[in-house]
Order: structure tokens, then sequence, then C-alpha cells
């Protein structure tokens, strides 16, 4: 298992006129990732805690189904971007070995992510679990991703791009080091579709989710944040609409829990 710390790499030249949203804020494009690394520097020792406040524990099964739906193989790499702690890399070793029954290649990930506090985390608990070999933790930027071209057999991502600044860099990049035929899948929160669920949801992020915050990490101002930045990501089918801007093919979405969160999967062809 190799560890890269190090610096993000950060464009030279920077429009200080161009703005975004931090949650409900509109600032600099050039201000949100140190803003994002921010609320994950403070989360990331508590950040199960954070995904079972957020989602009532729900993460783990939808999750488990984006596994399921990538049917890891033996000799597969997998690059999971913004996967810090290590939940869908653990997943897909223990699933691709299952599959192997010891024989063949062994599958590979490579977890990348912005912050380097997070991949700590996912270091220590890979650790913890005995998992220290095909598994490498490398500390980049979505936007602009330090592999090779026709890198990797799939490319995931789990609540990780609605903090992304530029989400068409990310994608164009997710095409890039995907191999031909590689698959994209991303999970993340999205717009709820089932009108009573969506006021009980809307109640429970903006009102109870940040006082949970509060009591079990005290830092209320992250899922405040958290909360905002689900708010402020495209609809399913505008989402859609950049995967395939991206030039990926096939793409389509699969809403869980009634539009909670969305999987969504493009092929590179």
């Amino acid at each position: 298992m190799v560890y890269v710390p190090g610096m993000v790499q950060e464009n030279k030249q920077k429009d200080t006129s161009e703005t975004t949203h931090f949650g409900f804020r509109t600032v600099g494009k050039d201000s949100k990732q140190g803003l994002v690394r921010n609320v994950f520097d403070r989360v990331a020792r508590k950040y199960d805690i954070m995904n079972d406040v957020m989602s009532g524990g729900v993460h783990r099964l939808w999750k488990n189904e984006m596994i399921r739906v990538l049917r890891p193989e033996p000799g597969m790499k997998l690059l999971d971007m913004a996967g810090g702690t290590g939940d869908i890399a653990f997943r897909f070793l223990e699933a691709a070995n299952k599959r192997a029954m010891g024989e063949g290649e062994p599958a590979k990930v490579t977890v990348c992510d912005i912050n380097a506090n997070m991949l700590e985390v996912g270091r220590d608990r890979g650790i913890d679990r005995g998992i220290l070999k095909n598994i490498e933790w490398v500390c980049g930027n979505a936007e602009c991703l330090s592999f090779p071209d026709d890198s990797f057999d799939a490319y995931t991502i789990a609540f990780g791009i609605r903090n992304v600044t530029n989400i068409d860099k990310a994608l164009s990049e997710a095409h890039r080091v995907l191999k031909p035929g590689g698959r994209f899948l991303c999970l993340e929160f999205s717009k709820v579709d089932m009108p009573l669920l969506d006021r009980i949801y809307d109640s429970y992020s903006f009102h109870i989710l940040p006082r949970f915050g509060q009591m079990i990490t005290g830092d209320r101002s992250s899922y405040e944040y958290l909360v905002e930045s689900i708010r402020q990501f495209p609809s399913q089918e505008n989402f859609k609409t950049l995967v395939e801007d991206a030039r990926f093919g096939r793409v389509t979405y699969r809403n869980m829990t009634g539009g909670v969160v969305a999987l969504h999967s493009g092929w590179k062809i």
C-alpha cells in the first residue's frame, strides 16, 4: 500500500471575477476549493458519524448497491475519487476477491482525494482491517488528475462530486483516465421526487440535521454547508446532460429512496 501525500495542483491563472456557490453563499471560484477543504478537515475523524446522521445509516445500503452495479472482477483497476475514508474501495476489493476465489490477477484500487486528512483516516481504517495490498492512496484534485490517459477500468465517486468547483472539468478528467469500455459511476444526493417525502426530507435537512451535527460533532456549520450543497447540485436530468457532455455514452441514472440519492452511470465508448 502506498500513501502519496502532496500539494494539490492548482491553476496558475485564476479569474477572480468568476463565481460559484459554496452552499447558499456566492464565492469566487478560486476560493471554493479551500473552503471545502476546511469543511472536510473539520469532519474527517467523524466522517462515518456524519454520513450516518445525514442518511439515517442508509448510506451503507446505497454504497453496497453501487458496488453491486459495478460488479468488481479479478484484475479490474478502479479509481475511487473523493473516496478518502475508503468506504467504496474496501467494498470493491472485498467483492472482487470473493469473485476471484484466490485465482487470477488481483483487483486494484486507487483512492484519490483532495483532502489529506480524509486519506489519513482511510489509510488507518485499512490498516485496522488488514487491507494492505492492492490499494493506493493519492492526494489529488478531480479537476486535474495526475494519471495517464486510459488507466482505469472503472471510476467511482460517492457523495463527492457536488463539492467540486468545476464539475465539467472533473467529468472530462474521469473520461480521460478511463480505458475504452470503462465505466463511470456516481452516487450523489439528488432531488427528491415524492411530494410527501420531499417536505419531510427538507424539514430533517434544514432543522434537525444541523442540530444533530452540533450535538454529535460540535460542528453545526459544516452540516449546514453539506445540506446546502445538496440543494445546489443539479437535478438528475441536468447532471445526466453534464455526463453526456463529457462524451460518455449510454448515460443513465436510477433514483434510490425516492430520489434522496441517484446512481448515475456512463461508459467510455
